[in-house]
């Protein structure tokens, strides 16, 4: 008896599973289905066929993942406005500091009025992407989720 156990321990080889599938199933589908099926795989980022079927058909939850690339490079471009608004503001608040220790009020205050121009203009700027941002939103991301399957 001891010899037998020694004999499958060296064995060379995978290890046999506690609970090995074995029955296998065959579906056929037409050119259309297939092309959907695949589509649906491919969405699924499952390891492999049959995780996903099985999935399907145990009413598992499959997960559809969707890279929009379009918002994303609208979310990256969003983001570079950001750092480049702290910019503005960092230097905004040096630009301030400059004023006053450097020049005479009256200056400061000619300086700080052109300042303050364009600082109207750049929070226009700022509520127009804030719009565009809201309006994308609406249109994009809302439409996705109430699309994507629960």
């Amino acid at each position: 008896m001891k010899q037998k156990n020694d004999l499958r321990k060296r064995r060379g080889g995978r290890l046999p599973l506690a609970d090995p599938a074995k029955n296998r199933h065959v579906f056929y589908l037409n050119d259309a289905d297939e092309i959907r099926f695949s589509s649906l795989f491919h969405q699924s980022e499952a390891k492999n066929m049959a995780q996903f079927i099985t999935s399907c058909i145990f009413s598992n939850p499959v997960k559809v993942v969707r890279i929009d690339k379009g918002l994303h490079d609208y979310y990256m471009r969003l983001t570079t406005f950001f750092d480049q608004f702290r910019a503005i503001g960092h230097n905004y608040n040096q630009l301030i500091k400059l004023l006053h220790s450097n020049f005479g009020e009256k200056k400061a205050l000619a300086f700080l009025y052109k300042l303050e121009q364009a600082t109207i203009q750049l929070a226009g700027l700022n509520r127009k992407i804030i719009e565009l941002t809201h309006d994308f939103e609406r249109k994009y991301l809302q439409n996705d989720s109430q699309n994507q399957p629960g």
